[in-house]
């Protein structure tokens, strides 16, 4: 009997390989941002999707901090920097879901602190204080007083307006508790009462922001590996349809060569077809270090958009606006092309420079190595991410009809319509060859057609990347004739 289904669905069906040879992207960040720092109630900041589209937007929903010193504690901010502060160009939107939240995350007793008004202003250099909880005995916000914090100082400004001129006063507030921030809470659960926290909140992407998620990240983070292994294991089934692809880092703290890289990547299971893993991490123009990862989700976005948002193109060999590798504080060391593409060839994406540039170096999958028996599907990202797209496309496109009478007339539009949409991905460059859309008697007998249940077989062949070239230069002395003339010597 066929499996009970309602809804349009689809699944990655077996490689068909020879011998020889969505609608726009959508990136979503993990992590925390300082909404301890805005004012007012933030609870519709904490494990909610939130569209970000320049950095006023971030700044004024998120709050950012440009200094990467900070960026340890509040790491969705790097993102926002990588997308919106890019010297290369910005590139967006993006969406963020933030698990801080000052509710929760504050230390248990308040901190008490002397302040000292000059020309009717006080300052406290602080970047964990919960701005909410801010108070003066006896006076009042807004009527005594005003705040306001200044996010590349690090500095709250308080600013008496009262009738009665402060001097001397003592201020409480609670701060952020960054301790009670770990793994768990980046990995988030669906509780009883369907409250969404951490990557789970990722089912709430599609619903509140009307997009499907393409790419997920969550750099600082990913480099566990329980986030790491939920950030697959969301991926693979958002709202029981959508399909993502994951971009993350090996421990930097814990790898501190090549060799080390390789065996920590396998070690830790950071294997998965439907991710690419990065290391080491690279310090900016800007002076600020990034994660490889969140560079990979910035150009390919970029290359996406290029591409009418046909994501068919890797991010390998973009440039990036990055002055070096970056090993970690005090580290000194380096690499070259060569010596990288050791690490390309067991799946790890790194950073090279090459004329005049640093670039993004890899376009595998985690799931790759060279002389493996991985599954073909599985040798470079755009593989997997073109897999993807043709699926939530057709998901997205028939979603509409379920319910609806399903006449031969509607089942020969479905047929054709994608089959429609295979053929200008050809023309597009996107697929190679003949892609063919297909249903089938075998994949639709009589007791599943009863059920409502109908398929459609795809097969389809991703444009490879020109991921290598040889030039065959050999020697000839037949240019020594030159030296007779027409004829030769006679």
């Amino acid at each position: 009997m066929a499996e009970y289904k309602y809804g349009v669905y689809a699944q990655v069906g077996a490689d068909i390989v020879q011998n020889a040879s969505e609608a726009g992207s959508a990136p979503v960040y993990f992590g925390t941002a300082p909404v301890n720092l805005l004012s007012g109630d933030v609870a519709a900041k904490v494990n909610r999707p939130l569209k970000i589209s320049n950095l006023n937007e971030a700044q004024r929903v998120l709050g950012y901090f440009p200094a990467g010193s900070r960026w340890g504690k509040y790491t969705l901010c790097e993102a926002i920097a990588a997308h919106f502060a890019n010297s290369k160009g910005n590139v967006g939107p993006i969406y963020v879901i933030n698990v801080l939240d000052p509710e929760t995350h504050r230390k248990g007793e308040q901190t008490s602190q002397s302040i000292t008004f000059t020309n009717r202003r006080a300052q406290i250099v602080t970047d964990s204080i919960i701005l909410s909880t801010f108070a003066i005995a006896e006076k009042v916000l807004g009527t005594d007083y005003t705040l306001s914090y200044n996010f590349t100082t690090g500095v709250l400004t308080i600013t008496d307006i009262g009738t009665d001129e402060m001097s001397e006063e003592t201020a409480s507030f609670y701060e952020v508790d960054f301790e009670q921030i770990d793994e768990s809470t980046v990995i988030g659960a669906a509780d009883e009462n369907g409250n969404l926290t951490g990557i789970s909140a990722v089912a709430l992407v599609y619903q509140e922001c009307n997009v499907i998620p393409n790419y997920l990240a969550a750099p600082g983070w990913s480099d566990k590996k329980a986030v790491y292994n939920a950030l697959v294991a969301a991926a693979q089934n958002i709202n029981g349809h959508w399909s993502a692809f994951v971009f993350a880092d090996l421990a930097i703290e814990e790898v501190t060569n090549i060799a080390a890289a390789k065996k920590w990547k396998k070690d830790n299971g950071y294997t998965s077809g439907f991710s690419k893993v990065c290391w080491p991490q690279v310090r900016g123009g800007d002076g600020n270090v990034y994660h490889i990862s969140t560079l990979e989700v910035v150009e390919k976005l970029r290359v996406d958009l290029q591409n009418d948002n046909i994501p068919f193109e890797t991010a390998g060999n973009k440039t990036i606006p990055v002055v070096g590798l970056y090993f970690g504080e005090g580290v000194k060391a380096s690499f070259d092309k060569a010596m990288a593409n050791e690490l390309t060839a067991a799946g790890i994406t790194t950073a090279v420079y090459w004329e005049g540039n640093w670039r993004i170096w890899g376009d595998h999958t985690a799931a790759y190595e060279y002389g493996s028996d991985a599954e073909v599907r599985y040798t470079f990202d755009v593989n997997v991410i073109m897999q993807f797209y043709i699926m939530n496309s057709f998901q997205r496109d028939w979603g509409s009809q379920i319910d609806a009478p399903m006449t031969v007339a509607l089942s020969e539009t479905i047929l054709n319509r994608e089959q429609e949409k295979l053929d200008a991905l050809v023309a597009r460059g996107a697929l190679i060859g003949n892609p063919t859309v297909s249903f089938s008697t075998e994949d639709n007998p009589t007791d599943a057609i009863r059920a409502g249940q109908f398929v459609w077989n795809y097969t389809e062949t991703n444009t490879p990347p020109f991921k290598a070239g040889t030039a065959i230069v050999s020697y000839t002395d037949a240019g020594f004739s030159s030296y007779y003339g027409e004829g030769g010597n006679e």
